[in-house]
């Protein structure tokens, strides 16, 4: 048996961390890692979610609505669309003949702020 509330903390602390890496990454225009690190920031939340429903571990997928169905976490219209976005992003890094379109900094800024609230969102639904 897992240590699941040891298992949530890790999610969560990990995901603060990363939304951390992501304002850098974007403050300094590397836009491309930035938007990675958005994507990890809503995956390690809802993984959070992931261990405290099922008292497992969280599964080894980077597929937030495969995530989020697992457990049925319901997200708005705005949220789902935004999840669609962010998995444009969580390939980089991982292939390297992966090459997507940049939003400008005020976009991927503003997918910024849609991260930060949608993980204020997800910490108070736990």
């Amino acid at each position: 048996m897992i240590d699941s509330d040891k298992q949530v903390t890790y999610w969560i602390n990990g995901a603060i961390d990363d939304l951390k890496s992501a304002k850098i990454l974007i403050d300094r225009n590397r836009l491309l890692h930035g938007l990675f690190f958005c994507h990890l920031v809503i995956e390690k939340a809802i993984k959070a979610h992931v261990v405290r429903q099922t008292k497992e571990l969280a599964p080894r997928s980077h597929n937030l609505l495969f995530l989020s169905e697992k457990i049925e976490l319901k997200f708005n219209e705005d949220d789902e669309i935004f999840l669609g976005i962010l998995m444009k992003y969580q390939l980089q890094g991982r292939y390297p003949d992966y090459n997507p379109n940049i939003p400008d900094k005020a976009t991927v800024s503003n997918y910024l702020t849609k991260t930060k609230n949608l993980l204020i969102w997800l910490q108070a639904k736990l």
